[in-house]
Order: C-alpha cells, then sequence, then structure tokens
C-alpha cells in the first residue's frame, strides 16, 4: 500500500513538472510572436522607420532571395569556420592545462601571462594575424582560436587545481604517479568543468569568427553583415543576424547532448 501511494505521488509530481515545462515553453513562443506581432505593426503603421529597423516581412523576403542564391555558401563557410576554430581551441586549451597541471613550476610562471593574455582584446591583433597568417580564412579561425583557447586553459586549470588536498593525498598513498592521478582522479572529478567549457567555447568560437569576418572576409554571414551595413541594406543585416542565432542556438543543442554524454561517461 505505501509503494502505490509512492508511487502515485511521483506520477503527480511527474505530471506537475510536465506542465510546468509545457507552460514555460508556451510563454517563450508566446512572447516571440508578440515581439515580432509588435514590431511588425509598428513598422506596417509607420510609428517605426522601417528602412532603419526593418520589419519580420522585410527580413523574410530577404531570407527568401537570398536562399535561391549565396545564402547557403556564406551560412556553411563561417559554421565550417567555426567548428574548426571550436574543435582547435578545445583540444589545445584542454592540452595546455593537462601540461600546466602536471607541472607546477611552470604553472605559477607562465599563469600571470594567461591572464594578461585572456584580458588582451584580441581585435587588437587583427592587423597582426593578417600579416603572420594572410588575409584568408586562415586569419579568421586564427582569431577565433585566440578567442576561445585562453579562456578554455584557464577554466579547465582552475578545475584541475580545485581538486582537494584529502583525495591527492589519497592518491599518492595508494602509489599513484601523476598521469594516473590525472585519469582516474582529476578528469572525471571535472566532468563538469570540461562540458561548461565545451559550451562556453560554442559562443566564444562565434564570436571570434564573426569579429574575423569583420575584419577580413569575402564570404560568411559576418561578410553579410558588413556588406549590408555598408550599403545601408538593414534587412540583409538582420537577415543574416537571424541565420547566425539560428545555427548558433542548433550548434549549442548539440554541444549539450554532446556534453551530458561525456559527463556521463567520466562520472
Amino acid at each position: 500500500m505505501k509503494k502505490k501511494v509512492l508511487s502515485i505521488e511521483h506520477q503527480r509530481f511527474l505530471n506537475r513538472r510536465t506542465r510546468s515545462k509545457v507552460i514555460v515553453l508556451a510563454c517563450q513562443l508566446g512572447l516571440l510572436v508578440l515581439f515580432l506581432g509588435l514590431w511588425e505593426l509598428l513598422a506596417a503603421y509607420e510609428v517605426i522607420d522601417s528602412f532603419i529597423t526593418s520589419s519580420p516581412s522585410r527580413i523574410w523576403a530577404t531570407f527568401i532571395d537570398l536562399a535561391k542564391g549565396d545564402l547557403w555558401r556564406h551560412a556553411l563557410t563561417t559554421l565550417a569556420e567555426t567548428v574548426v576554430a571550436f574543435l582547435l581551441s578545445f583540444l589545445i586549451g584542454t592540452t595546455v592545462a593537462v601540461l600546466l597541471w602536471l607541472s607546477d613550476g611552470v604553472r605559477r610562471v607562465l599563469e600571470p601571462y594567461l591572464v594578461v593574455l585572456n584580458a588582451l582584446p584580441k581585435i587588437a591583433l587583427g592587423p597582426i594575424i593578417i600579416i603572420w597568417v594572410g588575409a584568408g580564412p586562415q586569419a579568421i579561425v586564427t582569431m577565433a582560436l585566440l578567442i576561445s583557447v585562453i579562456i578554455t586553459t584557464i577554466n579547465t586549470l582552475t578545475g584541475f587545481i580545485s581538486i582537494s588536498k584529502e583525495k591527492l593525498l589519497l592518491m599518492k598513498t595508494l602509489h599513484a604517479n601523476k598521469w594516473q592521478t590525472l585519469w582516474k582522479l582529476v578528469i572525471p572529478a571535472n566532468a563538469s568543468t570540461i562540458t561548461a567549457c565545451l559550451k562556453v567555447n560554442v559562443g566564444m568560437s562565434w564570436v571570434g569568427t564573426i569579429m574575423g569576418e569583420y575584419l577580413v572576409s569575402r564570404a560568411g554571414l559576418g561578410y553579410l553583415i558588413v556588406y549590408g551595413g555598408q550599403v545601408f541594406n538593414l534587412s540583409l543585416v538582420m537577415c543574416a543576424t537571424v541565420v547566425l542565432c539560428l545555427l548558433a542556438a542548433a550548434m549549442y543543442l548539440a554541444v549539450s547532448l554532446l556534453s551530458k554524454l561525456v559527463e556521463r561517461r567520466l562520472s
């Protein structure tokens, strides 16, 4: 009898949680529809200048026109650059964090430089990057890499060195070496930190890629945004921005699903 009551209560809890999720999703969609509808009405009745602010209908018309042309080439160009920068920044940043954790002396020497590099506005290095690697996709990937790799290194290293001394002492009493401690204790204990870095890297990679395309690009969503601003085509700017948001959201969702799998595997 007790088990049956618990089962009913548990079912009620699940139903309440499901209803809560549905209500939140409905409110989110309703807010979006309300915003777009109000924006369209204000533009239609000339309360706002649609030449400056554009409107949902104009953005949709621009999207249809671009979809018949080079939109997908620009979108895939930006997406490819972002994915390459995302993967490289995570691999390089995690590797550097591991090496710094393995050597306390090197970590103490290089830690101030990491802080300075993190605080440095990477856009200031734009001209240098172009001279060093050339004016092309490699410059864009390099810019995105510089923005995200330092943050990955610092966040991952902070998680590694936050392991309690008691746990490290326990590994020493079991005669574990540095590498064994890393694989058996440090990395599994930082599963959430690693997955959080993956999620942060998504946004950082997109920011770096668009910044790179602002500086030097012949294709990509950043190029469309800059070109639209130069010719005062705000509908083009808004359309490229919307496509950018959709791609970034899709990539974030994919990385979130991957992060959950990684976290379960490492935990």
